[in-house]
């Protein structure tokens, strides 16, 4: 199921054919998450994922992709707002789309990670892990 949300003259879709991949991928390339990230890796990513696009005409100036099995988790990933943008409340219209979508009601635990976004999160009800010696990682940052 696609959906769509409009805001004067910004829309948010989640239907995959309007993604701008190509400007994803520049955006991620070049965060502090996936530095370098390949083309490929954001592409297969996109596609196991419900994303986000966040539209100015027919420009892509946002994304957020949730890694989900719609029923019970969701994994919150590569949010972003290009910073021409960044202001408008457009980071809060999206975590707003985000969260009202359908595949999304009723999941027991929704995470995220974030080097520096804590207040956007806790506006939406996000916190600091209940007891963090409950989850473990594998974590390769080569791969």
């Amino acid at each position: 199921m696609h959906t769509s949300s409009q805001r004067g003259a910004y829309r948010i879709s989640t239907d995959p054919q309007q993604l701008d991949l190509a400007a994803v991928h520049a955006y991620l390339a070049q965060s502090y998450w996936s530095p370098g990230v390949a083309r490929e890796r954001v592409e297969r990513a996109a596609a196991n994922s419900l994303c986000f696009g966040l539209f100015h005409g027919a420009q892509q100036v946002g994304f957020a992709r949730v890694v989900t099995d719609k029923t019970t988790f969701a994994y919150l990933a590569d949010v972003y707002i290009l910073e021409a943008y960044r202001g408008q409340g457009l980071s809060k219209w999206l975590m707003q789309t985000i969260l009202a979508h359908p595949d999304l009601q009723g999941l027991r635990r929704f995470m995220l990670a974030t080097r520096d976004a804590h207040s956007l999160y806790a506006q939406f009800g996000f916190t600091a892990l209940a007891n963090p010696g409950r989850l473990m990682e594998m974590h390769r940052p080569a791969a």
